[in-house]
């Protein structure tokens, strides 16, 4: 591999709270240490097409505490094609860039394993998605930010439910891990969680409802959008036929999930992550995905990153089973 002279960094896949913060770690640490940041804009997309930038200072100033990402992001079906990536290899010569440090999730990483075979250069990942469903790592950037986010709007829809004696469904992302809905959970005190690590039990959970509720009380059902008995609506409607007397309503969260402002949290991860990322390539490192482990920085290979499942803890699962009030 040649000296790391030239860094190029691009956020890729659904976008994060916290991408922003990285982006302008990468860009300010290359600068500190002499080497020269471009930005691919729009992700692999913007990549086929040409579009990078040399970036500097004035281009990362207040952009720490913005949600989204200021270099834009985009799926690429042309990524996936030879002609594509012959394409965004062609850019990235013709900008002589050295290293590659892509900020998004799975997708985005088996993107970064195929460049650095087709094409010599050294590729760093870092996981950037609000699932949290990232293998080798504790927390993604974004997670903590939605996290927040979705147990804010709990709060709120818990104070209307309450003053209506409603049950709620409400809606989460997580089409294949349950993350941001256990979690919330336990930390909004719902009465109930649908994710997609544990088979819903239609039956079981209107026995559940009516033990909790008593038509007295509010329930909060948190349901990720990936559980197998389907969305919010969908299990709200199988249990409606079991539920006479009782005022059912559902709220799907949605992109509100997505946005906003970083949390204290995704803010220091993002800017340690974008920071170790840059000292990696230029120690030579390649192929590698950042993660955190407690407090600490970590690395390990992409592929396994990619070939294996984030492990949900269940036992927070078993533990809100025990808070469950029963009728009173």
């Amino acid at each position: 591999m040649s000296e790391m002279k030239n860094i190029a960094v691009l956020t890729s896949g659904g976008d994060a709270p916290g991408m922003n913060a990285c982006v302008r770690a990468v860009v300010k640490t290359c600068l500190s240490k002499g080497l020269t940041p471009f930005g691919v804009m729009d992700g692999f997309q913007g990549m086929i097409e040409g579009r990078i930038e040399q970036l500097g200072y004035g281009d990362v100033d207040n952009i720490i505490q913005r949600g989204g990402t200021v270099l834009g992001t985009a799926r690429s079906e042309d990524f996936r094609t030879d002609k594509g990536r012959k394409k965004a290899i062609a850019h990235l010569k013709k900008n002589a860039i050295d290293g590659l440090i892509i900020i998004g999730g799975d997708g985005s990483f088996k993107g970064a394993t195929i460049l650095a075979e087709e094409m010599e250069i050294a590729v760093i990942g870092i996981p950037g998605t609000i699932d949290n469903d990232i293998a080798g790592t504790d927390h993604t950037i974004g997670y903590d930010t939605a996290l927040n986010t979705v147990v804010e709007a709990v709060d709120k829809i818990r104070d209307t439910a309450s003053s209506h004696h409603r049950v709620f469904f409400i809606e989460v992302m997580g089409r294949n891990a349950g993350f941001i809905a256990l979690n919330a959970a336990l930390a909004s005190g719902a009465e109930g969680v649908l994710i997609p690590e544990e088979v819903t039990d239609i039956p079981l959970l209107v026995k559940q409802i009516k033990e909790q509720n008593k038509g007295k009380r509010s329930s909060i059902i948190i349901v990720a959008e990936g559980d197998d008995g389907g969305g919010a609506k969908e299990i709200m409607e199988q249990v409606r036929p079991f539920m006479d007397g009782y005022d059912l309503r559902c709220s799907i969260l949605g992109h509100v999930q997505r946005g906003g402002s970083p949390s204290a949290f995704d803010r220091i991860l993002a800017t340690r992550m974008g920071g170790f990322a840059v000292d990696l390539l230029i120690h030579g490192s390649t192929n590698l995905m950042i993660g955190s482990n407690g407090d600490r920085l970590i690395s390990q290979t992409i592929l396994q990153g990619i070939d294996h499942s984030a492990s949900l803890d269940l036992e927070k699962l078993t533990l809100l089973k025990h808070l469950l009030t029963k009728g009173q």
